[in-house]
């Protein structure tokens, strides 16, 4: 009986991370629906709304929680979306800015904005749909860590 009721603490908990995976997901779409919707664009939304700068916080702050289990996946997915984003619009910005002086920065960087933000759409899109179905997302983790030779 003791076994049966860690099984059911266990599934319990497992179905609130479930559903707190879900809300981090919802911030996401929120982002890339408000960088369609409005003047902005998908990936300006996506780094710098507060839908998703909330979703990487609350990320990083349930993260512990999910290590182990197969929504520490998503949880990778979803951090590593926001900052390759980032790096990806740093990178436009760092080229098409200099390049803005003879016109052509300016279509690099409205091309590279539209790239990122129809690759952080894919991105959002593929790991909610793949968590709906109760699937890992298929990135790689770090190995756990091996505590050192003599239990110090």
């Amino acid at each position: 009986m003791n076994e049966s009721a860690e099984n059911a603490r266990r599934a319990e908990a497992e179905a609130g991370l479930y559903n707190y995976t879900q809300l981090i997901y919802a911030l996401h779409a929120c982002a890339v629906l408000m960088g369609i919707f409005t003047g902005a664009t998908i990936a300006g939304r996506f780094l710098f709304g507060l839908p998703s700068i909330v979703a990487v916080i609350l990320n990083y702050a349930r993260r512990a929680e999910v290590r182990g289990t197969w929504l520490e996946t998503h949880f990778a997915w979803q951090i590593r979306t926001f900052w390759f984003s980032l790096l990806w619009v740093t990178v436009t910005l760092l080229i098409g800015a200099p390049l803005t002086l003879v016109l052509i920065g300016i279509y690099l960087v409205v091309l590279g904005f539209a790239i990122v933000g129809v690759w952080v759409t894919y991105r959002v899109a593929r790991g909610w749909l793949r968590l709906r179905s109760r699937l890992p997302m298929p990135v790689a983790l770090p190995p756990p860590a091996v505590p050192p030779p003599g239990g110090g």
